[in-house]
C-alpha cells in the first residue's frame, strides 16, 4: 500500500511540474514589430535642458547592437565619457560631461536598439532637445560618389561631416562638431544645425574613428567655407584616396655591388640624369625604393642628379653620389612573371617581368610554339622594353594571323635564356599559354558618347575582376568606339584628364585642389553599371554622364 501510495505521488508531481514548466508558445507569427517608446527624458523637442542622463522607456525588452558606432550625436560630443547600457526595457545614456550654452542636440539612434527577442530595430528614433530658447532647425543635405568603388564598400560607413570655420582641427586630426552617416544610395541629411560657417568634410570611416586616415580611407572636401543660414542642399562629395604625406628620400646608400635610394612612398614620376643611365647604369622600383645596377664595379661615386614627382605633384628635388663598389655578396637570383591565360584576337602582347635589368638575351631558346609541331621564332624586331633605363618588363608583341586553326599558343623559353646585368640567368623555364578567339564569337563594337565634360579623356574598358582589358585616350571631341571585343560583361570608366597628363590625379588637400573627375556608364533603366554584349552586336549610342563636381551644386 505504501509502495502504491509513493507511485501515486510520483506521479502527480510529475504532471505538477510539467503544467508549471514554461516554455516558447509552438506555432504562431513571428513578431516583427520595432520596439515602440513609451517616454522620453528629456523628452523629444524640449527646451532649456540640461540633463546628466538621458532615459529612454520601450514597451518591451531592448538590447544595444554597437551603440558608440551606430548612435550619432551632434554636435560633437566626448564619447570616450558616455556610458550607455540597456536594462530591461530601458536604454539609459550617462553624458559625464557639461553640454554648451543655447545648442540644440540631436541624438540619432538608427539601429542601435532592437527588441531582445527578434532583433527587429527601431526606426527613425532621435531625441532632440535644446540647451537654450530654440530648437535649431537648419538642415545640409546632398550625395555622396565613390571614384573607384572596391569590393565591400558601403555608402552607409561614409561620414559627412561639418566643422565650424574657426575650429583650427579638421578631418584628420579630430572629430566633427556635425555628422551624419550616408545611407546605402549614398545620400546624407545633416539636420538641426546653428546658423553660421562651416567646412564640409565626408570620408568612408573603416575604423570607426570618426576622422579619415589619409592614407588608407577614400575621402573628400568641399573648399570653400559654407555659410548655413538657410537650408543648404545639393552638395557633393566624390570620395577617393589621397596619401597627403610629401615624399621624401628616407635614406641612400651601398647594397652589395648596388645602390638603394629607400622613400618614403612610391614615386609616380622618376629622373635620374646622368650620361650613364641606360647605358651601363639602370634601375628598379620596387616598393618605396629604386634600386641602382652598374654592369661593372666604378671606382668613383657616380653624381646623379634625382628628381621625384607623387601622385599629389609632391617633388624631391636633390643630387646623389652613387657608389658601385666591387661585392662578394652573391647576387640575387633572376626572377619572372609573365601574364599568361589572356585571350586575344590577332595582336598579342606579351609581357615579362624581371625581378632585375636584363642585359642579354638568347633568341635561339625562344619561340612561340602551336599545334605541338610548329613554331614561330621570336626575334629582336618582336621585343622591347617597356623603359630602356629599367630593361625589366619586356614586351613582345605578335600577330597571329587568323590562318593559324589552333586556339591555344605557348610562348617557351629554356633556361639560361635572359641573363640579367649581374650574371645571373633564368633558371625556371618558361611556358605561358594564351587563348586565340575566332572572329566569328566576337562583338563587333561598343561605341557612344560622353556628356557632361571636357577633353581629353581616357576611356576604360573594365572587365569584371577590374581588370582593364583596353584604353583609350580622347583628345578631342566627346566619342568613343571599342571594337573586335570578348562577349564577356564590362564596364566603362572615364577619367576627365583636364591636366593632360594621361592618368588620374588624386585630390591635394594641402595644396586646395580636387581629384579629377571619374564616372561610369549607368543604365538609365536599371542603375547598373554592367554592359552585357554577345558576339556579333553592335552596342551604340551609349551615354556617359559626368559625374557632378564636388561642391553645391
Amino acid at each position: 500500500m505504501k509502495y502504491r501510495l509513493y507511485i501515486s505521488f510520483l506521479f502527480l508531481a510529475f504532471l505538477f511540474y510539467a503544467c508549471a514548466k514554461q516554455s516558447t508558445p509552438m506555432g504562431g507569427p513571428r513578431d516583427q514589430d520595432p520596439p515602440v517608446v513609451l517616454e522620453m527624458f528629456p523628452s523629444n523637442q524640449s527646451l532649456n535642458q540640461r540633463p546628466e542622463e538621458i532615459l529612454i522607456v520601450f514597451d518591451e525588452y531592448i538590447k544595444l547592437d554597437n551603440p558608440n558606432k551606430n548612435i550619432i550625436i551632434t554636435p560633437k560630443v566626448d564619447k570616450d565619457e558616455l556610458v550607455i547600457t540597456a536594462l530591461k526595457n530601458t536604454v539609459k545614456i550617462e553624458l559625464n560631461q557639461d553640454l554648451e550654452d543655447s545648442t540644440t542636440y540631436v541624438f540619432n539612434f538608427q539601429k542601435s536598439i532592437e527588441d531582445l527577442s527578434e532583433g527587429n530595430p527601431t526606426e527613425n528614433l532621435k531625441l532632440v532637445f535644446s540647451t537654450g530658447e530654440t530648437i535649431d532647425s537648419l538642415k545640409f543635405s546632398g550625395k555622396v560618389n565613390n571614384y573607384f568603388p572596391k569590393r565591400g564598400f558601403l555608402y552607409e560607413n561614409v561620414i559627412i561631416g561639418l566643422y565650424e570655420s574657426n575650429d583650427t582641427t579638421d578631418v584628420f586630426t579630430a572629430p566633427p562638431y556635425y555628422l551624419s552617416q550616408a545611407d546605402s544610395l549614398g545620400n546624407f541629411s545633416i539636420e538641426n544645425i546653428k546658423a553660421g560657417k562651416y567646412r564640409a568634410y565626408a570620408w568612408h570611416d573603416d575604423n570607426n574613428s570618426l576622422k579619415a586616415e589619409y592614407k588608407s580611407e577614400a575621402y573628400d572636401f568641399i573648399l570653400d567655407t559654407i555659410d548655413i543660414q538657410d537650408e543648404v542642399s545639393g552638395a557633393i562629395f566624390n570620395l577617393s584616396n589621397a596619401d597627403q604625406t610629401q615624399i621624401k628620400l628616407t635614406r641612400s646608400s651601398t647594397s652589395g655591388g648596388n645602390y638603394d635610394l629607400v622613400l618614403n612612398k612610391d614615386p609616380l614620376e622618376i629622373e635620374l640624369a646622368n650620361e650613364r643611365i641606360g647605358k651601363d647604369i639602370f634601375y628598379i622600383v620596387t616598393d618605396k625604393k629604386i634600386t641602382l645596377y652598374s654592369t661593372q664595379p666604378i671606382q668613383d661615386s657616380v653624381k646623379i642628379d634625382l628628381q621625384l614627382q607623387d601622385s599629389l605633384s609632391f617633388k624631391v628635388d636633390t643630387t646623389i653620389y652613387a657608389k658601385f663598389e666591387e661585392s662578394k655578396r652573391r647576387a640575387e637570383k633572376l626572377t619572372y612573371t609573365v601574364n599568361s591565360g589572356k585571350n586575344f584576337y590577332q595582336d598579342l602582347l606579351i609581357e615579362l617581368t624581371f625581378n632585375k635589368p636584363i642585359a642579354d638575351i638568347s633568341y635561339d631558346s625562344l619561340y612561340i610554339a602551336y599545334d605541338t609541331a610548329f613554331q614561330i621564332t621570336i626575334t629582336p624586331e618582336m621585343i622591347s622594353f617597356q623603359d630602356s633605363m629599367k630593361r625589366d618588363q619586356l614586351n613582345i608583341q605578335l600577330i597571329i594571323p587568323d590562318s593559324l586553326t589552333t586556339d591555344i599558343v605557348t610562348i617557351k623559353a629554356a633556361d639560361s635564356t635572359f641573363r640579367d646585368i649581374e650574371g645571373q640567368f633564368n633558371e625556371a623555364v618558361l611556358a605561358a599559354n594564351y587563348r586565340k578567339l575566332k572572329r566569328e564569337t566576337l562583338a563587333d563594337e561598343l561605341s557612344g558618347q560622353i556628356v557632361g565634360a571636357t577633353a581629353p579623356y581616357i576611356v576604360q574598358l573594365i572587365d569584371s575582376k577590374s581588370q582593364i582589358i583596353k584604353e583609350l585616350y580622347i583628345t578631342e571631341g566627346n566619342e568613343f568606339k571599342f571594337e573586335l571585343l570578348e562577349p564577356i560583361t564590362y564596364k566603362i570608366r572615364v577619367i576627365e584628364d583636364l591636366n593632360k597628363n594621361r592618368h588620374w590625379d588624386p585630390s591635394n588637400y594641402l595644396e586646395e585642389r580636387y581629384a579629377e573627375r571619374v564616372f561610369y556608364y549607368v543604365h538609365p533603366d536599371t542603375n547598373s553599371q554592367d554592359i552585357v554584349i554577345k558576339s556579333g552586336w553592335i552596342t551604340e549610342d551609349l551615354t556617359i554622364e559626368a559625374t557632378p563636381k564636388t561642391g553645391l551644386n
